[in-house]
């Protein structure tokens, strides 16, 4: 394999994909990332086994092939080279040499068969929304998840689609954050929920321009995000229904629910409501479900 690309679009791509590389693994082969230039177009591609990042770079292939590098060398390496192309070659040993102006790396490197590829998506259930706004909705319900809990549905965030309206839940059992957004077009209904962690790592891909679109399909176990024509971003999703996450509050533990200037909270049995210029006593948390909290607004 033989392939010419910038250290920027290179260094872009290697940022991307180090998001889904493993700290610590029993498999070496995860480990590395996977530079994929047997087609027309030089794909990177990182997995993790819960969350698999996919991304594609512009460049020259001059010749074809497959190849995995150590992740965290071959990242150090991109960083500390000149701007200018990098040449990237590898042998049928599997060694690589990365050459760019006077300087030149010699790696070794990992057969690309042997990588973990990620799951092929069937695109059936799907919904389409802004990055900006998939990005801040992540970012304004994250803080309300417990990574550490030993209940794997505090972990993660709950993606509800009905009625065209994307619900989108985080709590930890003492606290709870709710975001309803508006979609367009007709939107599959879909309950499913979603690994905090990798969230975190989405939002931090996800671009802030309101105008980029990012489509998200849904499958049983996992969801494919598809961002533009640079990358593409999968991970594996747990399904459960939202009764059994609402389960996880105590009743005597205080909720806060925030939208923008409202905020909502639960104390001595009774649900307040409290906006910039009034307080008011919503009813007894008996009386109040998860919907009809999502039904208030600003």
């Amino acid at each position: 394999m033989k392939l010419i690309c910038s250290k920027s679009n290179l260094l872009h791509g290697v940022n991307i994909v180090s998001k889904a590389v493993p700290t610590r693994t029993t498999m070496a082969i995860l480990e590395c990332i996977l530079i994929d230039a047997s087609a027309n177009e030089i794909k990177l591609t990182a997995n993790d086994m819960e969350l698999g990042i996919e991304t594609k770079i512009e460049g020259e292939i001059a010749e074809r092939g497959i190849i995995a590098l150590d992740a965290k060398i071959f990242s150090e390496i991109v960083r500390k080279l000149p701007d200018n192309d990098i040449t990237i070659e590898t042998d049928d040993n599997y060694t690589s040499t990365i050459t760019c102006e006077k300087s030149k790396f010699n790696i070794a490197g990992k057969s690309g068969d042997d990588f973990s590829y990620l799951p092929v998506i069937i695109k059936e259930k799907n919904i389409s929304l802004s990055q900006f706004t998939l990005k801040e909705t992540i970012n304004q319900t994250i803080f309300c998840t417990s990574p550490n809990d030993n209940n794997k549905m505090m972990t993660g965030e709950l993606f509800e689609v009905k009625d065209n309206v994307l619900k989108v839940v985080g709590l930890d059992g003492h606290r709870i954050a709710i975001r309803n957004i508006n979609l367009s077009g007709n939107a599959d209904d879909v309950k499913v929920v979603v690994p905090g962690k990798t969230l975190n790592e989405i939002s931090k891909i996800l671009s802030s321009d309101a105008e980029s679109v990012v489509n998200i399909y849904f499958t049983n176990n996992h969801i494919l995000y598809l961002a533009g024509i640079y990358h593409d971003d999968y991970f594996t999703i747990l399904t459960k229904e939202a009764e059994d996450i609402m389960s996880g509050i105590h009743s005597r533990m205080p909720v806060i629910v925030s939208f923008e200037d409202i905020d909502l909270w639960l104390d001595e049995g009774r649900v307040y409501k409290k906006t910039k210029d009034s307080l008011e006593v919503l009813g007894s948390h008996k009386q109040i479900s998860l919907d009809d909290i999502s039904d208030i607004n600003p």
